[in-house]
């Protein structure tokens, strides 16, 4: 077991948060190997914002011609490293009229809130591209878990279960190059794990290599299996946290709503 920050308790005393065996703890070397590329994805963000520039400027124009009352830009709050929140920056792809802080995948019929340009600017990611910004804030990484939406609660809860927080989050990472949104909430919390356990200059240039033959294949790229002790453990970590809510007696009794309100 791996004793983590806690929360605090009724009566004003702090208890600990205790991880199952699953949780990922990182080496000396991964995390100075995080540091050194964190300075390295800044400067390439901002060098990559200026080289783009006349992209940003055609897609903006294009927007106001669509669109003239939208804005160009779509802002979210996404959970990013240490569980801390910060907001996104994208391209706007949907009509102003869709539903807030909801992730894609839960809309029911996602379809008749995209913009044409918004299909033509997801189907070629150029969408993402503005989130070039949050890394260059420091925000983000280029590669790493896919910044969740608060709301998403289920999968925030795995990921701090499991260690995922302790990186930044990416505009592309593990899962994403594994079947993108084709996956389960299970499926990428394995992927997170996994990214986080493997973390290194040549994974992260795997990771690279397959993004772009996902961007231009216009699909997601399955690739190995899911461990179902994890998938079992993710599985009873959600059940039992929703039968037993506001009580924190065993590792696997930690509420969603005290992780949504006290756990920092």
């Amino acid at each position: 077991m791996i004793q983590g920050r806690g929360m605090e308790t009724k009566n004003g005393g702090w208890e600990p948060i205790v991880f199952g065996r699953y949780f990922v703890k990182m080496t000396k070397e991964q995390k100075c190997y995080l540091a050194v590329r964190g300075i390295f994805e800044r400067f390439l963000a901002v060098l990559a914002l200026i080289i783009l520039s006349p992209l940003f400027v055609a897609v903006s124009i294009a927007q106001k011609i669509s669109a003239p009352d939208e804005p160009i830009f779509f802002k979210q709050k996404r959970v990013g490293k240490d569980a801390h929140c910060f907001n996104i920056i994208k391209f706007r792809t949907m009509k102003s009229s869709a539903p807030k802080n909801v992730a894609t995948g839960d809309l029911e019929s996602p379809e008749r809130y995209i913009s044409r340009l918004g299909r033509i600017l997801r189907d070629t990611s150029i969408d993402e591209l503005p989130q070039l910004i949050n890394v260059a804030r420091g925000e983000m990484g280029l590669i790493g878990p896919r910044p969740l939406v608060y709301t998403e609660r289920q999968i925030r809860f795995l990921r701090r279960w499991y260690g995922i927080y302790q990186v930044k989050p990416g505009i592309t990472g593990w899962a994403q190059v594994n079947g993108r949104d084709t996956v389960d909430i299970y499926d990428k919390v394995f992927y997170d794990r996994e990214y986080v356990q493997k973390v290194s200059l040549l994974f992260d240039v795997k990771i690279a290599l397959k993004s772009i033959a996902v961007v231009l294949g216009h699909h997601g790229i399955v690739d190995g299996k899911v461990d179902p002790q994890i998938r079992r453990e993710s599985i009873v970590l959600l059940r039992e946290s929703e039968l037993r809510k506001k009580t924190v007696k065993s590792e696997i009794d930690i509420s969603l709503d005290e992780y949504e309100t006290g756990i920092v």
